[in-house]
């Protein structure tokens, strides 16, 4: 059974699981679902069609499933859904979905978002990511896993964010950054490719060397993405290493479907 707080004011219609705490001054609205052993810290708000999973731990002040910060929205019942194992540190915000796109903004398993990060409308959050102190996603955001973003950024909308990738304090994202590229500035542009990350992640040397002879392809020898890619293709095909083959297949494939083009 769910220990609920007495100053608390939680839906007889929402679904809190085995194990759910409920700390003070918590609002839980009717379309709320919370999954076995999370933890609601306290003078939180779980409003709107909003499901989260196991083991989460919600500190306070924030405000999880809002309406969208768009002039579009209506009233729809757009959902938010949040996996498992996260933290999600004060003041944070949290939209629901728009119809204008699929209706859903997704949290996957085991992120932190420190204190006071907006995560609007429709935006997607991998597996395993960093998210600094008051970073800021415009709607569409897409982040993949083990992505780090550094405090006081701010991520435009549409903008896709690939796998491994590290962006420093400050930056200013207009445009996709590519799989374990790190970034920097106003507007953001790379600056190398994120080995530490790769190490820490269990890639092999050979994944790295791939990952980094990709990026020179792509930034450094003055191709089209085109002429990047199919150079990309040309090199993986003399490679043993299996996974250094599919860091270049990942390399490819977000270069050519990178639909905002690639931050430079």
């Amino acid at each position: 059974m769910a220990q609920i707080h007495p100053s608390s004011l939680v839906d007889p219609q929402a679904k809190l699981a085995e194990n759910v705490v409920v700390g003070p001054f918590c609002t839980i609205g009717p379309h709320v679902e919370v999954g076995e052993g999370t933890t609601l810290q306290s003078h939180i708000v779980l409003t709107g069609h909003t499901k989260i999973g196991k083991n989460n731990k919600i500190y306070a002040f924030a405000a999880i499933g809002i309406d969208p910060q768009d002039k579009k929205y209506r009233g729809e019942e757009t959902q938010l859904i949040i996996g498992d194992n996260n933290v999600i540190r004060e003041h944070c915000t949290l939209s629901v979905g728009t119809v204008q796109d699929k209706g859903i903004t997704i949290i996957g398993n085991g992120n932190l978002l420190m204190a006071n990060v907006h995560v609007a409308h429709d935006c997607v959050i991998g597996n395993g990511t960093i998210i600094a102190n008051n970073v800021g996603f415009a709607g569409h955001v897409h982040v993949a896993d083990d992505v780090i973003v550094g405090g006081q950024s701010g991520i435009h909308q549409f903008v896709k964010i690939g796998k491994g990738a590290m962006l420093s304090g400050g930056s200013m994202v207009r445009q996709d950054c590519i799989p374990y590229g790190m970034y920097q500035g106003y507007p953001a542009s790379p600056f190398g490719i994120n080995l530490e990350g790769m190490k820490r992640h269990g890639y092999s040397r050979a994944a790295m060397h791939a990952a980094r002879e990709s990026y020179k392809l792509i930034f450094r020898e003055g191709k089209t993405v085109p002429e990047a890619v199919e150079a990309i293709k040309a090199y993986a095909s003399a490679l043993e290493d299996e996974q250094a083959k599919k860091v270049c297949e990942l390399m490819c494939e977000f270069t050519e479907q990178a639909t905002r083009g690639l931050a430079r």
